[in-house]
């Protein structure tokens, strides 16, 4: 499995950045000190930083051919079908389209029991945004990433709230992960038992967008190379607190 890849599916899009001295008050103009554009999108993010940390991975999403686009299709199960399933260790989902998204998950699913148990894929899914489509997803990862802005809508005030709440959507086994900015993060396993990390913030807060993509590739890269949660949980946090002092992502990785 060590040369098999990791699988990002989900959304690429471009950021547009505005840098300022401070954060703008409300019906004011204020003067950009400097911009940049950068590529973008949740499991574009998480794919970059698997890079970055040495993982060999690809991305499954849709392209423009210039610059900017609109209207770009999510990917759909029929694309999907083209994946060579058997060059991946990992495969994650974004949620998005998440009907098509279960109809591809149970393509893997499928897969999965054809071959032997070393060779089977692990399968994520990340549940950010707070539309009820998504929410069926839950019960189709064997890891689930859990955003705070979901768990704060379903009614919880923390992530161990959010996990003893939600657990039971999840399917037997399953990891149910949800990070909580500047209070860490904190995950559950099967035992019921919760695992927490602190967050590890950064000197000086520069550029958050993205550090919740970062927190998910950089627990993704660690569980999938043998890690425990304990300790995957704890990486997810360094680096996402590393992202959060620089802008864009190169130098979350220390040389």
């Amino acid at each position: 499995m060590g040369d098999k890849k990791i699988l990002c599916i989900g959304l690429v899009c471009l950021d547009i950045i505005n840098v300022v001295d401070k954060y703008p008050e409300e019906d004011t103009d204020t003067r950009c000190l400097s911009q940049r554009w950068q590529r973008g999108g949740n499991a574009s993010n998480s794919c970059t930083v698997l890079s970055l940390l040495g993982a060999p991975c690809a991305f499954l999403g849709s392209l423009a051919p210039g610059p900017v686009a609109e209207n770009l299709p999510d990917a759909s199960v029929e694309d999907f079908a083209k994946v060579n399933l058997a060059e991946y260790k990992w495969i994650h989902w974004e949620g998005r389209n998440a009907s098509e998204q279960v109809k591809m998950i149970q393509q893997v699913e499928k897969y999965n029991s054809t071959v032997p148990e070393p060779c089977r894929i692990t399968i994520s899914v990340e549940i950010e945004k707070t539309r009820e489509e998504l929410y069926q997803l839950f019960p189709y990862g064997d890891v689930v990433f859990v955003s705070k802005d979901v768990a704060t809508h379903m009614g919880f005030c923390s992530a161990a709230d959010a996990l003893r709440g939600l657990y039971g959507r999840v399917k037997k086994g399953a990891l149910l992960i949800c990070a909580w900015a500047e209070k860490g993060a904190d995950a559950m396993g099967s035992d019921g038992i919760l695992v927490h990390s602190d967050a590890f913030p950064p000197p000086a807060l520069v550029d958050t967008l993205g550090a919740g993509d970062t927190f998910n590739a950089s627990v993704i890269y660690s569980l999938s190379n043998g890690k425990a949660l304990q300790e995957a949980l704890s990486f997810g946090c360094q680096i996402a607190g590393r992202k959060c002092g620089i802008h864009g992502y190169d130098g979350i990785v220390s040389k």
